[in-house]
């Protein structure tokens, strides 16, 4: 009777863990629809300077929580200093790609985060991998080129920070490996100062002066992204990882639904074929990680652009 009561258990935090997931993952999007429409009239500076402070309305209560000396007392302070900077890249070119493409076509990039994160941990992290996963890298690689369409009447400056943006993104997700046992409102916090520092800077000389209403929905900016980030956090302690790693991908679906109804884009097909082959490429390396049992699966958690 207990162990039916055990497995009961067991499998409604599954499924509220595939919830969290799949609603995480809609805020994600919903967050990056938010910002595509802010940046039509503010500067990406300005967004993310206000969108951090949105963010610390809700980091605010997880840091009375904690030791104050959790934020300064910190494994690998250099690494972290590097983390803070890719991630500040991550959100800086995300939103000044946006500005410019489609939202799905952008989303396809980053969707390609774990291809990276598989390639470089083999090198920073010594985590050998196969000749089958190498394969998949290279595929993904090529989906990432069938939709960058890298042509002199194609690749354009958007196009170009998107890319910059995902690699940083990835390169990111790496060293949250690293740093695996730094708490996730610490990494978060820190994130948001970057971000909220490099905003300040890019502001100057580039503000728009806003009502009552585009504030709120640049602080809302904030509240929904590090909403989101909470949530996948709290879906990863609740399921497992392998479960809820293919859900990730429903953010391109979102993109693709909110790029169509808010903005009346719709990806084209080397877009859509790009896309396809990265979310294969990423699926199966994903998979091969559980069939070598890795001890840290492949998982993009720790989004700050979205």
């Amino acid at each position: 009777m207990k162990q039916k009561a055990a497995l009961a258990l067991s499998g409604n935090a599954v499924l509220a863990g595939i919830l969290l997931m799949l609603l995480g993952d809609f805020m994600f999007a919903l967050n990056d629809a938010m910002g595509k429409w802010l940046v039509a009239s503010f500067s990406v500076g300005q967004v993310i300077l206000l969108r951090s402070f949105g963010a610390f309305l809700v980091l605010s209560p997880l840091l009375a929580t904690q030791p104050v000396a959790s934020l300064y007392k910190v494994e690998k302070p250099h690494w972290q200093l590097c983390r803070v900077i890719l991630m500040t890249a991550d959100t800086g070119f995300f939103y000044a790609a946006v500005a410019y493409l489609p939202l799905a076509d952008v989303m396809t990039m980053y969707m390609a985060a774990p291809i990276y994160v598989a390639a470089i941990s083999h090198f920073l992290l010594g985590e050998r991998i196969g000749w089958r996963r190498w394969l998949a890298v290279l595929i993904g690689f090529v989906g990432v080129v069938i939709a960058l369409r890298p042509s002199l009447a194609t690749l354009t400056w958007p196009s170009i920070f998107a890319l910059i943006g995902s690699l940083s993104f990835g390169l990111a997700l790496t060293l949250g490996r690293v740093l695996r046992s730094t708490s996730d409102t610490t990494l978060v916090t820190w994130q948001t100062v970057g971000c909220l520092l490099t905003g300040l800077i890019l502001s100057v000389g580039n503000w728009t002066p806003f009502n009552g209403r585009e504030l709120l929905a640049l602080l809302l900016l904030g509240v929904v992204s590090c909403s989101a980030h909470l949530l996948l956090t709290r879906s990863l302690k609740l399921a497992p990882a392998s479960v809820l790693a293919p859900l990730q991908y429903t953010m391109l679906l979102w993109a693709i639904v909110f790029g169509w109804l808010f903005f009346g884009d719709f990806p084209d097909a080397l877009t859509l074929i790009g896309a396809t082959t990265i979310v294969f490429a990423g699926l199966f390396i994903f998979h091969r990680g559980q069939v070598k049992q890795d001890p840290k699966p492949i998982v993009p958690n720790n989004s700050s652009h979205g």
